[in-house]
């Protein structure tokens, strides 16, 4: 097309009102569309909506900064709401969409995945015969530039520095004070201020949900019956020098037995009769071995290293090659080594294929491509066809959040005063056995860790499950997850007659 042409079209655009302002890529600020659906859960017909839309993020003046995408899932046939859980629900990265535990986890639709997690075509959506939304309503909350949600121009109309926008978002503590405004605007306009409310975080959301507990108490008056920590992140809570070392052998074994790289002797038992031998272990030999660093004598070395190369089916001269103290991403890339296959990151259940057998860790990691797989196509599809949410903004699964402020992380510490203060709250923890990106004995040690008195540890729990970062992906553990969800909730809210008092 001639220059002059275009010119000419332009002329005749604006002519007749069409303005290139019409045609920007924008996200409505303030915005929802509800549709109505119904399912079955556990064999029983739930009525239910689906409200998406978007909803500001407003400065001290007044003025809108950001807005947030989110889905709404309310039973529409409960008359009274009073008693009904609301759970508010994040993902991690931090920059990740709330896509994962969204279209995975417990809302009333799940990816088309096989059994155990992996991808099937075509690409989509099917009932998700175990949602918790039976039980509770769920709103799953996009932080800002994740999903749909994206930073807005200032008053001026200009977009803010990055600097100015990771002072405002883009950090531990900005993002939970952020967040907090965020739920206490959703429940108001929801009118869910008499609901029992939990929170559930996965990965980095743990992180985030950790520090909202406190921050929503204590800023927003805003009072919670349970926390959910889906494969927890350290929040906070020092575990580094000989204990992170330690603490990665129970995962090493899991993931060994798994793929029966182990010893016949520890294959022939079950792994729920496996690795509390191997934390024996970790906790009363391996750590006190590695504390003593370079100054161990060479038989205690030689023994331990005997040992570890036992439980994580590498060899012992692996192991004393890395002094004890053996990187996750080296056991990715050598367990299957001579097999000529990697194993999976967040989930070592998945196998992966590099150009060389050598080195000291995977190409890739074979688990999150396989993930993207089907959540990326599935999110777009249901969002757009099924929820009716139509916008040519592009769905962040991994937004821009970086580079990440990460000082002053003190989310464990006000879990636990959050706790300390609201005798009604709750913990529970999920993890799965093969994720080695934050392993289920990290989050075993961060729940021993969390309150050093002891006094609440009636309050915290621990579930695990034979699968990896994103437990439910496979069936079994998307059953028991969810019904471990219910029976939390069932538990963690008081008769009329219990008062909240010590």
């Amino acid at each position: 097309m001639s220059r002059k042409l275009i010119t000419v079209l332009l002329v005749f655009s604006f002519s007749f009102g069409i303005s290139a302002s019409e045609h920007l890529r924008q996200l409505e600020i303030d915005s929802s569309n509800t549709t109505k659906h119904s399912t079955k859960i556990n064999g029983k017909k739930v009525s239910y909506s689906a409200t998406t839309g978007t909803q500001p993020v407003w400065d001290k003046e007044g003025h809108p900064t950001a807005s947030l995408f989110y889905t709404y899932y309310q039973r529409t046939d409960i008359k009274d709401n009073s008693t009904r859980p609301l759970l508010i629900s994040f993902n991690g990265g931090p920059g990740s969409a709330s896509v994962w535990m969204h279209v995975a986890y417990t809302g009333p639709r799940v990816l088309n995945v096989d059994n155990e997690g992996f991808p099937l075509q075509p690409y989509g959506v099917k009932t998700n015969p175990y949602s918790i939304l039976d039980v509770a309503d769920i709103v799953f909350v996009n932080p800002v530039n994740t999903g749909y949600s994206r930073v807005l121009p200032n008053k001026e109309g200009k977009m803010p520095s990055k600097e100015q926008q990771k002072k405002m978002f883009f950090g531990v503590n900005a993002d939970i004070k952020y967040l907090a405004d965020w739920v206490n605007t959703f429940v108001s306009r929801t009118n869910r201020w008499r609901s029992p409310k939990y929170l559930i975080g996965e990965s980095y959301g743990t992180t985030r949900v950790s520090g909202l507990a406190l921050e929503l108490q204590n800023r927003q008056w805003m009072y919670l019956n349970g926390v959910i920590l889906v494969s927890p992140t350290d929040i906070g809570i020092d575990r580094k020098g000989p204990v992170k070392a330690a603490n990665r052998l129970p995962y090493f074994a899991a993931a060994a037995w798994y793929h029966n790289a182990l010893a016949s002797e520890l294959q022939s038992k079950d792994l729920l009769e496996l690795l509390p031998e191997v934390e024996g272990f970790t906790i009363n030999e391996y750590i006190p071995a590695l504390a003593k660093g370079g100054f161990i004598n060479a038989e205690e070395k030689q023994a331990i290293a005997t040992k570890v190369a036992h439980y994580s089916g590498l060899s012992i001269d692996e192991v004393l090659g890395s002094n004890l103290d053996i990187a996750t991403s080296y056991f990715w890339k050598a367990l299957l080594r001579n097999r000529k296959q990697t194993i999976g990151r967040l989930d070592s259940r998945y196998l992966g294929i590099d150009k060389k057998t050598v080195g000291e860790r995977p190409d890739y990691n074979s688990e999150l491509t396989s993930w993207l797989h089907s959540f990326t196509p599935a999110i777009n599809y249901y969002l757009r066809e099924e929820l009716d949410y139509v916008t040519d903004i592009k769905y962040n699964m991994f937004g821009p959040v970086h580079p990440w402020d990460r000082t002053n992380n003190k989310t464990g510490e006000n879990l636990r005063q959050a706790m300390a203060q609201n005798p009604y709250l709750n913990v529970m923890i999920q993890a799965g056995y093969y994720d080695g990106a934050t392993n289920y004995f990290d989050a075993k040690y961060t729940m021993w860790q969390l309150d050093p008195s002891g006094l609440m540890k009636e309050r915290l729990s621990f579930k695990g499950y034979r699968s990896g970062h994103m437990m439910y992906l496979r069936h079994d553990d998307l059953r028991d997850a969810n019904q471990d969800i219910r029976a939390f909730m069932k538990a963690t809210l008081p008769s009329k007659d219990k008062a909240a008092k010590y």
